[in-house]
């Protein structure tokens, strides 16, 4: 399984959610030529019924729809020609809006999201858009189906097409949220597993991207086997023995 989570691309903000333009600059020149990346809907169409991909496959995904994917990521995935979806909180997109709070620690200026405006031009441009809940709570904790009713019903209304796809935040899923998720209308559901659980069409696993994966990161990344192995009981024992920040990235990730 090969679906990458991203979360921003920007430069003013030094979180594990961040990655530095200049490095999606590489990475999206690291997939364009090793790497086949399709757009999420064609993915899904070719998933078995253990939400399993084929091997050659990668997919572009982005969490929270933070506002500097407009500035810098769209740019990069416009050049190389990178299909990509990008998962909203709509409840920023309403006349009110919603500050980010959902972030720890805040940095010291605003976090942007992306406007209405922002996120059709991205759409005519080929992004595809998803929801990720309309309030970015655990939806573990709360009336999940009436939450995810609204992001659904705010998304289309906007789009003005469907929106089958839900990322839950924070990865965060259970039985009663898997229901939720499918009566509130969408076909399939995306997590971020960090410890194995039963993949489907409800729970179809991603794998995140965090600052410092480098290329070597990438390949590791998109490779079949990889997923098990991060989800295992020995993938602590292998991120303790990765030498400090290099290509690996991250050891807290």
């Amino acid at each position: 399984m090969a679906i990458l989570c991203y979360h921003s691309v920007q430069s003013d903000w030094q979180s594990p959610l961040a990655i530095a333009p200049e490095a999606f600059a590489q990475q999206c020149r690291w997939l364009a030529k090793h790497r086949q990346v399709v757009d999420l809907a064609d993915a899904v169409a070719r998933m078995d019924g253990r939400a399993r991909l084929p091997g050659a496959l990668t997919v572009l995904t982005f969490d929270d729809g933070f506002g500097g994917l407009h500035e810098h990521a769209f740019p990069l995935l416009t050049h190389y020609h990178l299909p990509a979806t990008v998962f909203l909180v709509a409840e920023t997109l309403t006349a009110r809006g919603r500050a980010v709070d959902w972030v720890q620690p805040l940095p010291s200026h605003p976090l942007t999201t992306l406007n209405r405006d922002q996120v059709l031009e991205m759409q005519a441009a080929g992004v595809r858009f998803g929801s990720h809940s309309f309030s970015h709570q655990d939806l573990t904790t709360l009336d999940e189906e009436a939450d995810l009713k609204a992001s659904r019903g705010l998304l289309e209304d906007l789009l003005q097409r469907a929106v089958p796809f839900l990322a839950y935040p924070g990865g965060r899923h259970d039985a009663k949220v898997r229901r939720a998720a499918q009566r509130a209308g969408f076909s399939h559901a995306f997590s971020l597993p960090v410890r194995r659980e039963l993949a489907s069409p409800f729970a179809v696993p991603r794998v995140g991207i965090w600052p410092g994966n480098g290329a070597f990161a990438l390949r590791l990344k998109t490779s079949p086997w990889y997923l098990a192995v991060r989800t295992s009981g020995i993938f602590p024992l292998l991120r303790a023995a990765a030498p400090g920040k290099g290509e690996f990235g991250d050891r807290a990730r």
